[in-house]
């Protein structure tokens, strides 16, 4: 007890090293605070002396959503975007894509998306252009979709004169040397090989829906180069398809985060008359053809058990994709398209983020959420100039196939039923906030900006869109989806096929109004 009380003393006392610690701690030491000392009579609702005026973004002057577009004597399309910021995104977009190779081999745009940035007239290496575009802070990229090539850069403003006449350079006047061309041949076969050994089946589904949809035309032709195709592709077959494609009249010179008038002078002094490197001259053999929506199947027998190893492997799944056309892009049912695909959403069977994450949506209220051997239901709309295709895509066990089909096809069906108003706003809004967000980013506001003025001449500005959207009524989706299945399927199937349903029973199964499957007797299981 007498020792408890000693200690207690001492502490209380400060003896010892702690009453040295709190000796040599306790005054408070005096700190001087920036605030107090380089300014100590400036109150903070004053700017500081010396210290550059601040420049904001206003909304009522250069900072307007106005899309300003001007063409040029020689066709070409100069479209620009204010945005507030130091860094600028600027891109030529051209009519250019897998669509346009029917009089050709296929695989020329993928083989110039591998070719992009590569040595020109005045760039002797990519490293060089990199380098370039590395004094202004700057990044470059290629893309080529079915109908559409993208040549982009971002970087700082004040280097646009340099960005563009980098463009121009990489898109009129590329070498395609014999080493480049090589070189991209190893490319493309490396890229067709991970294509088919990746866990996720999505981009070859992609295509294989394309090619039953639109058999052998425009949108349907192969988008990736067909391996026998690789060794036939040369700088002769490059430039015959850059002639007739890479023309003037189909190309858009797009920037964000730029003035409209330094951008035409730009395009004045670098596009305007360029002679490019496979010579001059009008396009002879630009193909005009609409696409032809044909339905059909397209079916790869795969065995995917050993598609993901390791310690916790994937389990073996057979995907499957049905679609129905819709329409283009460019008509009046689109958004009311768009609303659908929203509404129906989906996604993996696993799904973290609660209702943010789209569990509301048809597929996993009455898919995912009732049938747990499902692994994946998700809805998605490809739209082109002249068509358009609603796919829904679904994964489960290969022995039980047959019943995720009818699953599928129960839900194509009820699209034409009734529309509840609160899951149809819900839709709307979860689009028209996707919308916006999404055009946040500059590049996505450049894309947007680019292929809506290469397809239309003009822009629909963010607002007109939500308007349009707002207006969609649940008698619009009743009308679209109705419209949509009296059109033949077209399916993709890829794993294990021993009880994929025949085509026929999938188009019988669209055409009844539960959706279900014709039944099948077997005399022997």
């Amino acid at each position: 007890m007498a020792a408890v009380v000693l200690a207690a003393t001492r502490l209380l006392r400060g003896s010892g090293s702690w009453g040295r610690s709190r000796l040599r701690f306790g005054a408070p030491a005096y700190r001087q605070f920036s605030s107090g000392g380089a300014y100590p009579s400036v109150p903070l609702s004053s700017p500081l002396p010396g210290v550059p005026k601040p420049v904001f973004a206003t909304v009522d002057g250069q900072e307007k959503f106005e899309t300003r577009v001007t063409t040029l004597e020689n066709g070409l399309r100069v479209a620009s975007q204010n945005k507030f910021g130091q860094f600028c995104t600027v891109g030529i977009l051209i009519n250019s894509g897998s669509r346009y190779e029917a009089k050709y081999l296929s695989g020329i745009a993928h083989f110039l998306e591998k070719l992009a940035f590569s040595s020109t007239d005045r760039f002797d290496s990519k490293d060089e252009i990199l380098l370039t575009l590395e004094k202004h802070g700057g990044i470059c990229d290629c893309q080529t979709s079915r109908d559409t090539t993208m040549y982009a850069v971002s970087a700082d403003s004040k280097g646009l004169d340099t960005v563009v006449g980098l463009l121009a350079d990489v898109v009129l006047h590329p070498r395609l040397t014999d080493e480049e061309i090589e070189l991209t041949r190893m490319a493309v076969r490396f890229e067709l090989e991970d294509l088919g050994m990746r866990p996720d089946p999505e981009p070859l589904l992609t295509e294989m829906i394309h090619e039953a949809a639109y058999r052998e035309n425009t949108v349907g032709l192969h988008r990736f180069c067909p391996t026998e195709n690789i060794a036939k592709i040369d700088r002769s077959v490059l430039h015959s398809y850059l002639r007739n494609y890479y023309t003037p009249d189909r190309m858009v010179l797009a920037g964000v985060g730029v003035g409209h008038e330094q951008l035409v002078e730009c395009a004045r002094k670098y596009l305007l008359g360029a002679r490019p490197a496979w010579g001059g001259g009008a396009a002879a053999h630009a193909d005009a053809s609409v696409a032809q929506y044909t339905g059909g199947i397209a079916k790869l027998e795969r065995d995917m058990s050993s598609v993901s190893l390791g310690p916790t492997p994937f389990p073996e799944l057979t995907h499957i994709m049905i679609g129905l056309e819709s329409c283009s892009f460019l008509e009046g049912d689109f958004l009311p398209f768009a609303v659908l695909n929203m509404m129906m959403g989906g996604g993996g069977s696993f799904s973290a983020g609660g209702p943010g994450k789209g569990m509301f949506t048809r597929l996993y209220l009455n898919v995912l959420n009732r049938h747990h051997w499902m692994y994946n239901a998700t809805s998605y709309h490809h739209s082109y100039e002249d068509t358009g295709l609603l796919c829904i895509h679904a994964s489960a066990d290969p022995r039980q196939v047959r019943e995720m089909v009818e699953i599928i096809t129960r839900e194509f069906v009820l699209m034409a039923g009734t529309v509840d108003v609160v899951e149809l706003e819900r839709a709307k809004t979860q689009l028209m906030s996707m919308l916006m967000m999404n055009l946040e980013a500059r590049p996505v506001i450049f894309e947007d900006v680019g292929r809506q003025v290469l397809a239309t001449r003009s822009r629909k500005l963010p607002h007109e869109l939500c308007a349009l959207i707002r207006d969609v009524k649940p008698e619009d989706i009743k009308r679209v989806a109705s419209a949509m299945l009296r059109r033949k399927p077209a399916v993709a199937a890829l794993g294990d096929l021993s009880d994929l349903p025949a085509y026929e029973h999938v188009q019988a199964a669209l055409a009844n109004k539960d959706g279900r499957l014709p039944r099948t007797y077997r005399l022997f299981r």
